[in-house]
């Protein structure tokens, strides 16, 4: 098989699509974007998606792609040959790995975003070195990945580390297809619209702490439970709230880690910031192909 120089990066989100070329030393060479919302049906969404490829590939030379890494919300099975990203509600069950691989004629790798998140963080970010660690996005969702002993953890179907699906505050908020009071509920982009009536970034300080204080809880009952020290967070939400976020939330999980084991864990931004998504899709496309990114 011919030596892979770049990927073709792709990242679905529920606020928009980002397609770019990466190279193999993690640097973008070209990107596209466009709104993941007001689309009528799956198909729309999908063309968007191949417009945007289509538009990389014009001008940017393919000659030296092989291979397409995918980072999309989830939930999905198993390598991303069904996809229902909860905040995409027009796909459910949409042959993303399949519909991609036809349309670009590569080998077509799938996870979820926030898994995609943890793998460039460890190859090009914060977490590189750490073999132990959660990877989270906070943004119109609120995802993770979780890496332990050096190694992604996948579950029965790929889609290991839904932190946005703890609960937090069992009598919190009742968001549509969400159970009460989850993380994801209270702090995600969509969360905070519903409870409050104004969109995230429209949000005061003692909204920006909260978002914090119940991140921090939930990372704290993580390291708890998996002997990790380190959580790095990335998402417009998090990076948005800045340090009245990230102080709340290390607050919290001082509090909450305080096993032996879990004592002194430590939250902190990501550093690859909004190239983080596109880094790590390439990331699960070069890591699927035998290539060393870190994570195992």
């Amino acid at each position: 098989m011919p030596v892979v120089e770049q990927v073709l990066a792709v990242d679905v989100g529920g606020t928009k699509i980002e397609v770019g070329i990466v190279d193999v030393d993690g640097t973008i060479v070209d990107r596209r974007r466009a709104p993941s919302t007001d689309v009528a049906d799956a198909e729309e969404l999908f063309v968007r998606l191949t417009e945007l490829i289509d538009e990389v590939a014009a001008y940017t030379s393919m000659s030296s792609v092989r291979v397409c890494g995918v980072g999309c919300g989830g939930p999905m099975r198993q390598a991303g040959e069904a996809v229902s990203p909860i905040n995409i509600p027009v796909w459910r069950d949409f042959p993303l790995r399949a519909r991609l691989a036809e349309h670009t004629g590569l080998v077509v790798h799938v996870d979820n975003d926030a898994k995609a998140l943890a793998l460039g963080e460890a190859w090009k970010g914060r977490a590189r070195d750490v073999e132990n660690f959660i990877g989270m996005v906070v943004s119109t969702g609120v995802g993770g990945g979780i890496v332990l002993d050096g190694r992604l953890l996948d579950g029965n179907a790929g889609n290991a580390g839904h932190i946005g699906h703890v609960v937090v505050e069992p009598e919190g908020t009742d968001l549509d297809t969400h159970v009460q009071g989850v993380l994801e509920a209270e702090v995600s982009g969509t969360g905070i619209a519903a409870r409050t009536g104004r969109p995230a970034a429209a949000a005061g300080e003692a909204e920006r702490i909260r978002a914090g204080l119940l991140v921090g809880r939930a990372v704290g009952s993580i390291a708890n439970l998996l002997d990790l020290q380190l959580a790095v967070v990335a998402g417009s939400v998090a990076l948005g709230f800045g340090d009245a976020f990230f102080t709340a939330a290390q607050a919290e999980i001082d509090r909450v880690a305080d096993l032996q084991h879990s004592k002194g864990t430590i939250i902190a931004p990501a550093e690859l910031g909004a190239d983080g998504p596109l880094i790590g899709a390439a990331a699960v496309g070069l890591r699927s192909e035998g290539h060393d990114v870190g994570v195992r």
